[in-house]
């Protein structure tokens, strides 16, 4: 809601106020700035358009969206060059806080990984319950796999899968691109190759591409795997170790963002 503010004119006499004063003047106060550091899974998917509007109406306030990996999204909190982090890389995340540049990390929503590829699935992972399986059988065949390569969330989660698989990511199979998710959805589907996606951005970019989920399931609640699971948490940047952050703001987005008018928003995106 917009906050108005009403200029009041000081007369000299209570009898020329009533007989003649102007109208007050309506003025809106100038909007508060959020730089809100995410991912691109977030963005990706279209969940931000969704529900930014809300918080930027209630508060009054523009968002600034930088929307990267998300080790570099944790980077730009630590160097004081964000307010907020909404990522996904709980390892990361703890360690953003450990070190003093987060503060107060809160769970916001989860979704799920899947692994994607040509419907012909040269590799034949079609029906893996169980992601290193899958990683192991595209290994075997040599199948072209497309990676992130960007140590976002979802990069970080493809390395700790190909660890348990316990393989070496070496040639021309493997497609390191150093790109964001819907980058590397539309390389996989140009290569007819397979890639670790979040469910939300490959459901929203899938009529642009020739890629079927082949593991996780055909929904979030039937997936078994908990390699699999998403998690994502809000942290606002610690205004003791940066005292140039909208602290104020940041905490004022986590609340919102975790609030129950928020989260069922989430939920019926």
């Amino acid at each position: 809601m917009r906050k108005i503010i009403f200029s009041l004119v000081i007369l000299a006499a209570l009898v020329s106020a009533c007989a003649g004063a102007p109208s007050p003047s309506a003025t809106s106060s100038p909007a508060r700035a959020l730089i809100l550091a995410t991912t691109t899974s977030t963005q990706d998917s279209g969940l931000l358009d969704v529900i930014l509007p809300d918080f930027q109406k209630k508060l009054n306030a523009q968002v600034k969206v930088v929307a990267v990996g998300t080790g570099q999204a944790l980077k730009l909190g630590a160097d004081g060059n964000a307010d907020v982090e909404l990522v996904h890389a709980r390892e990361q995340e703890d360690a953003f806080v450990a070190a003093g540049d987060g503060i107060d990390r809160r769970d916001v929503m989860y979704n799920d990984f899947v692994i994607v590829g040509p419907a012909d699935d040269p590799a034949h992972i079609a029906g893996e319950k169980f992601a290193v399986e899958a990683f192991k059988k595209i290994a075997s065949a040599q199948s072209t796999f497309a990676s992130r390569g960007d140590k976002s969330g979802t990069n970080t989660k493809e390395f700790d899968i190909w660890k348990k698989a316990s393989i070496q990511t070496s040639g021309a199979w493997y497609l390191s691109i150093g790109q964001g998710m819907g980058e590397t959805l539309m390389l996989a589907s140009e290569k007819r190759a397979y890639t670790l996606s979040d469910r939300a951005t490959f459901l929203a970019q899938q009529s642009k591409l020739q890629l079927i989920v082949l593991v996780g399931d055909n929904n979030l609640a039937q997936n078994t795997d908990p390699l699999l699971l998403n998690p994502y948490g809000v942290i606002p940047v610690n205004p003791a170790k940066h005292p140039n952050v909208n602290h104020d703001l940041a905490e004022k987005f986590a609340q919102w963002i975790t609030s129950n008018a928020t989260q069922e928003m989430i939920g019926n995106y």
